[in-house]
């Protein structure tokens, strides 16, 4: 007979998803991770990583991506598409809403340039710069695994006090 408590000591390995459109950084990010003793999920683009955090069926603990992730061609985002290509941010905000406890670390190669570009202020998101070093990579893993989720979800607008409520 098994014992129940046996499973309950095993520790859970936490489930990173790595997304960057350079092959290099996914492999260096997966074998830095595998030797620290985590799981790793990876993806060369957003809408491969948005397809993983719907479809992947255990947890995912934390997301690191690039923030500049170029579309393999010319594609609109839009609600129609549940996998758009979009850059980095955006898709830490739609992994978020599929996701509600991922932890998220964006990085990028020019960080002034690129977070500038995309109207994100320092110091809103763990942020990582490219080139970086294995201790480095792994403290601000250790130290974001280690908090609670921010909430990045867009908020619903404001409504007016005399909207009607309108139910189907």
């Amino acid at each position: 007979m098994e014992d129940p408590l046996e499973n309950q000591s095993k520790p859970v390995t936490p489930t990173i998803l790595v997304v960057d459109d350079e092959p290099a950084i996914i492999r260096l990010c997966r074998m830095l991770f595998e030797e620290a003793g985590y799981t790793v999920l990876e993806a060369d683009g957003s809408s491969e990583a948005l397809k993983i955090c719907t479809q992947h069926r255990g947890p995912i603990d934390l997301l690191l991506t690039d923030l500049v992730l170029p579309p393999p061609g010319f594609q609109l985002a839009s609600t129609s598409n549940q996998f758009p290509h979009v850059h980095g941010h955006e898709l830490a905000v739609r992994a978020t809403m599929i996701r509600s406890e991922l932890r998220i670390i964006l990085m990028s190669g020019n960080p002034e340039k690129d977070l500038v570009s995309h109207g994100i202020k320092r110091g809103t998101l763990p942020f990582l710069a490219k080139p970086f070093e294995r201790e480095r990579l792994l403290a601000l893993v250790k130290n974001v695994l280690a908090q609670p989720p921010m909430p990045l979800g867009v908020e619903p607008p404001p409504r007016a006090a005399n909207d009607a409520e309108w139910f189907g």
